[in-house]
């Protein structure tokens, strides 16, 4: 903190003393200078962040219980889901990425009312018109394998990992970070068996209809962002102190 604040006090001492020698090109530099500064403290301070919720995220993720509901809390409202204990990589996949703030900032990118509303994409970050147009094609860089589970189906409220077609991607591999939220089951219904479900809303179907329901541009994409503010442990699901002090007790010393 105190470099930063250093850092900040140095460049307004450069902007005055180019202001006052008359050199406006100096002034623009000197504030270059200042928000290149700013950029590169704020870079370090998300790097610190980053790995602080990384490290907090595997000591909580061993804690959790076998089906956690997280919270999604949207521009909109907030859709609880409760994750499949029968998917547990793609459990284990979106609890990584929900306790690590991944989704934190993202938007329902593509929303197709009396169908499903998707999110989970980084490029939806971009809210300018170049970066829109990369919407649907970004994650994190690896793909997780396929967990068809009869019983879970396309209905109303189940939460699916969002995938390649089947030209590219023949094992049905889903995306490591894309997601759909089921708002029409008739609908969804020929998905079954093709993405996999990995968990079912258990409070805010109202919240899922209300997202559909925005207009959208021609490509599905709302025309006023619908975002994803974050993805949070339920405070139902959050271990209780005996459960995280025997969890700590069994872990093996390092």
């Amino acid at each position: 903190m105190k470099s930063i604040i250093l850092m900040t006090l140095c460049s307004v001492g450069l902007l005055a003393v180019a202001t006052s020698c008359g050199g406006k090109k100096k002034a623009e530099l000197a504030a270059k200078a200042y928000a290149d500064s700013i950029a590169r403290a704020d870079s370090v301070a998300r790097v610190e962040l980053q790995k602080k919720a990384a490290a907090d995220a595997e000591a909580l993720i061993p804690m959790l219980a076998d089906e956690p509901v997280f919270d999604i809390e949207t521009s909109l409202g907030t859709i609880k889901v409760k994750l499949y204990k029968d998917t547990p990589l793609h459990r284990a996949n979106f609890e990584k990425l929900a306790l690590t703030h991944y989704f934190d900032g993202l938007q329902f990118h593509r929303v197709i009312e009396g169908f499903m509303i998707q999110g989970g994409d980084p490029n939806s970050r971009d809210t300018t018109a170049a970066g829109h147009k990369s919407y649907g094609q970004g994650g994190p860089g690896y793909t997780v394998p396929a967990e068809f589970v009869p019983a879970y189906t396309h209905k109303k409220g189940a939460l699916c990992a969002a995938r390649r077609g089947d030209a590219a991607n023949p094992k049905k591999e889903s995306s490591g970070s894309q997601f759909y939220i089921v708002q029409d089951e008739q609908a969804c219904a020929s998905l079954n068996g093709e993405y996999t479900v990995f968990g079912e809303t258990v409070e805010g179907l109202d919240v899922i209809d209300k997202i559909a329901k925005v207009p959208v541009d021609n490509r599905d994409c709302p025309l006023n962002p619908v975002f994803i503010v974050s993805v949070k442990l339920d405070p139902a699901s959050m271990p209780k102190p005996e459960e995280a002090a025997d969890s700590a007790a069994a872990a093996p010393a390092k």
